[in-house]
């Protein structure tokens, strides 16, 4: 019997950066109509591999084949006319113009005698697209009047509409309830039976067994092998991504000596937030649950000052204060890990160094009211080794490090304050579960000395096995409260629908 052809194939691909050797040999095959899960930690080399197969990077040696033919891939416009397309974790689209127009941004359809836009072909062929993925959007509303699913399904069909016959996916379920989560797997499937080859990465690993039927692991830029998923577990992947068992994915540590650290009241903010009340405690992680739109970011940002409240009060160890900006809740010792670290976390430009410690300067002023430099660095040093902060030196670029490793940067930034109260907001999403076990010993650390964190999390079993209590929000109010031994998916699922 014949083998089948890849209609990819890249063989020992190898880049490297500035003091970073990020790609070595690395082997990937993908066959028209599979989805590939692509797999390895932060760091690991996939979005590296990617951005060259895509045309942002220029590989340093290596072969590539697209149907059997070797190319080289000169920038992204040739390998999109190769049917190769990307659809990157943050989205790519234009929230003031048309769905239309996103659709055919660079691809503009043409009046043949005016030589003008024609609007009126765009719209009736963006309908043809929107069709063929289930897709209800009407071409012609503005993309900021539509929601974060529907902008991850017009990524899609932006792909169609370019003829790709290979779709990147990089973690495109991260903002997506599961009802859209489950629409996008729905039209996975008629991508495969279009014959389009799709590369999904994702740290999601149930999504991996869900929707892929192949896998190819890499770990520290080099190939660790490939596997039919149906023919490995979900631990045979950890151990190829991160080269060990994972003994406790969700380490649990119990303290006993509790009290009363912070104390919310009746708050409310805008229709967001509602007369919501709770006590946080010193040696705890308090889990908020809840669906998009709940309300939980909200919260977050009114008792970290960042929203101005309507009604309530916040009590810090039984003394209410008034918070009315980031600053008052950080000089109360509230700290605030945003959902979002590019936008709220990270000065991209910037470096590590300036990037964990430009919050702390005060911490380094001498008596000449000068930065100490060596202290700042010392400790920057300290932290890198403490969270295992992957990166060249403390100089390199924060925007040139991975996801899970800019994350533990933002950690450091915060535990640098020492807080008292750190409220952490979807802390490992887009994170490799390598880095997320890393990052629960850190909140465990913080628990067993006495501070309280709140864990603001979509991942279910992540709340489950990380949190002593779980409250769950629907609709800007509080549902109930569930202690550890209660918070099942099932009760956390119920009262976050409405209860």
């Amino acid at each position: 019997m014949k083998e089948r052809a890849p209609i990819l194939e890249m063989k020992n691909i190898s880049k490297s950066f500035p003091g970073v050797k990020a790609l070595e040999d690395v082997n990937l095959k993908v066959y028209q109509g599979e989805v590939l899960a692509l797999l390895g930690e932060n760091g690991a080399g996939k979005s590296t591999l990617m951005k060259i197969l895509s045309g942002v990077y220029t590989k340093d040696k290596g072969q590539i084949f697209i149907d059997g033919e070797e190319i080289e891939i000169k920038d992204i416009k040739h390998a999109e006319s190769l049917g190769v397309c990307i659809i990157h974790q943050e989205l790519s689209v234009l929230p003031n113009l048309t769905v239309a127009e996103n659709l055919f941004l660079g691809n503009e359809k043409y009046s043949s005698a005016s030589r003008r836009i024609n609007k009126k072909l765009m719209k009736h062929r963006a309908v043809d697209f929107l069709e063929q993925i289930g897709s209800k959007v009407s071409p012609e509303m503005l993309v900021k009047d539509i929601n974060v699913g529907e902008m991850q399904m017009l990524e899609i069909v932006k792909a169609i509409a370019k003829n790709s016959n290979i779709i990147v996916m990089d973690e495109p379920t991260t903002a997506l309830t599961e009802v859209e989560t489950q629409s996008l797997f729905n039209v996975i499937e008629k991508l495969k039976e279009k014959g389009i080859a799709v590369i999904y990465i994702s740290h999601r690993m149930d999504e991996i067994f869900r929707i892929c039927d192949r896998v190819t692991v890499l770990r520290d830029g080099k190939y660790i092998g490939e596997a039919e998923t149906n023919e490995v577990t979900k631990d045979d992947l950890i151990t190829m991504m991160v080269g060990r068992k994972l003994e406790d994915q969700f380490p649990y540590k119990e303290v006993k000596d509790k009290k009363v650290i912070m104390e919310v009241n009746n708050l409310s903010f805008e229709d967001k937030v509602k007369d919501v009340s709770f006590q946080i405690k010193s040696g705890e992680i308090l889990g908020i649950a809840g669906l998009m739109g709940a309300g939980r970011t909200e919260l977050a940002k009114t008792i970290f000052g960042e929203y101005k409240k309507a009604s309530g009060q916040i009590f810090i160890e039984g003394r209410e204060e008034s918070i009315s900006s980031p600053k008052d809740a950080i000089k109360l010792g509230i700290s605030y890990l945003s959902e979002d670290r590019k936008k709220e976390g990270l000065i991209l430009p910037l470096s590590v160094r300036e990037n964990m410690s430009l919050s702390n300067l005060d911490k380094y002023e001498n008596k000449m009211k000068k930065i100490d430099r060596k202290a700042e660095k010392n400790e920057v040093d300290k932290y890198i080794k403490t969270l295992s902060i992957k990166t060249p030196n403390q100089e390199q670029k924060i925007k040139n490090l991975s996801g899970g490793n800019q994350q533990k940067v933002i950690f450091a930034k915060w535990l640098m304050k020492s807080p008292r109260v750190l409220i952490v907001d979807e802390p490992t999403r887009g994170i490799d579960v390598g880095a997320k076990k890393e990052i629960y010993d850190v909140l465990n650390e913080l628990k067993a000395s006495g501070k309280a964190v709140v864990m603001i999390s979509s991942d279910m079993p992540e709340i489950i096995g990380i949190c002593d209590r779980v409250l769950v929000m629907h609709e800007g109010k509080l549902m109930g409260e569930l202690s550890r031994e209660d918070a099942t998916q099932e009760n956390i699922m119920k009262l976050a629908i409405g209860g």
